[in-house]
């Protein structure tokens, strides 16, 4: 161990809308779901990622729990350095002396505004860090899925997340056209709260409707091996007393149908803005998937019948991101250029 790891700590951040994953010397060491709980009486930091998530929709008036990140970008500042800080915490639980600076590489959605950009930077800055870097998120996924950026032919990578759906074309080591619209994982879970609600009179927590998309969630109405029914108990809206329903792969199919159009519209779109030469690279190399919305079952068949480009599933697309920003952290002076 050098000098320089004991002052300067690396890391790299995929602050994610429902989960943040934390890279230290090419390892995942944190994942945790990005959700903080507070004490409203003193505004104390009480739990953060899975202890926090275990108490989400279950608090009483004195604890709230509160997801700092909505549409990918920060919603709730002060919540997300608690946070960022609570999560390097986990790393550096041994005593030390002090606490090393720390070099960040932390990836944003290229949708970003400056504003919202420069909110990344300073919780970063407020949570320890000394040099922060910004790399967009189909950047660092493209990377994580282990496509040469640098090279003269398109790829194209979306990056399907909790709070943003990014789109992009890249080829030498930028992005030629991109898309980030706010269609993603959250909205899935909306749809299938709102269904739920209308279909069986259920009432349902984000967490159950979670664990529905998770258990049963499809983009088609016809698998060839479908998941079997998954089971929902709640209050019957009407009358208020427990009901059991069971839910089937071909309602949440039918539920999510709208937010699974507007992302292949916004595909479309994007290849539409593509110059003809990359458009060729791309259709020969086919279109890569990431990130947790890229695990609903049947969603690359459907993209491909839909779009008539192959489109492939990343290999672990839930850490497709993290481990692109990871090399590009270890890589930082010869991906500056990605940088911001």
């Amino acid at each position: 161990m050098g000098l320089f790891s004991l002052l300067m700590q690396e890391i790299a951040i995929d602050l994610g809308t429902a989960n943040t994953l934390i890279i230290h010397d090419d390892k995942i060491v944190v994942d945790q779901p990005s959700i903080v709980a507070m004490d409203t009486s003193t505004g104390k930091l009480i739990a953060i990622g899975d202890k926090a998530r275990q108490m989400q929709g279950k608090t009483h008036e004195n604890i709230k729990t509160i997801r700092p990140l909505r549409d990918g970008v920060i919603a709730d500042f002060d919540a997300a350095e608690l946070m960022i800080r609570g999560m390097i915490n986990m790393i550096n639980n041994k005593t030390r002396l002090f606490n090393p600076a720390l070099r960040m590489v932390v990836c944003i959605p290229s949708g970003s505004t400056e504003v919202e950009i420069r909110a990344v930077r300073d919780s970063s800055e407020h949570a320890g860090g000394r040099d922060v870097y910004m790399i967009y998120e189909p950047m660092a996924a493209a990377i994580g899925i282990g496509i040469d950026v640098e090279a003269p032919e398109g790829s194209m990578v979306i990056d399907i997340g909790g709070g943003t759906t990014e789109i992009a074309v890249i080829a030498l080591g930028g992005i030629v056209t991109n898309k980030s619209i706010r269609v993603a994982g959250d909205v899935f879970t909306a749809d299938i709260q709102a269904y739920m609600r209308y279909q069986h009179n259920i009432k349902i927590g984000e967490r159950t409707a979670e664990d529905i998309k998770i258990n049963v969630g499809s983009a088609m109405t016809d698998l060839d091996e479908p998941p079997q029914d998954y089971v929902v108990r709640g209050p019957n809206l009407m009358t208020a007393l427990p009901i059991e329903v069971p839910v089937s792969y071909q309602e949440v199919a039918h539920c999510l149908d709208k937010s699974i159009s507007k992302i292949e519209t916004a595909i479309l779109g994007v290849l539409e803005q593509t110059p003809p030469e990359l458009y060729a690279d791309i259709v020969s190399h086919g279109i890569y998937l990431a990130g947790g919305g890229a695990l609903l079952r049947g969603l690359d068949k459907r993209l491909t019948d839909k779009i008539n480009i192959p489109f492939h599933i990343a290999e672990n697309p839930l850490h497709a991101v993290a481990r692109g920003t990871g090399i590009a952290l270890k890589n930082v002076d010869k991906f500056s250029f990605l940088m911001r």
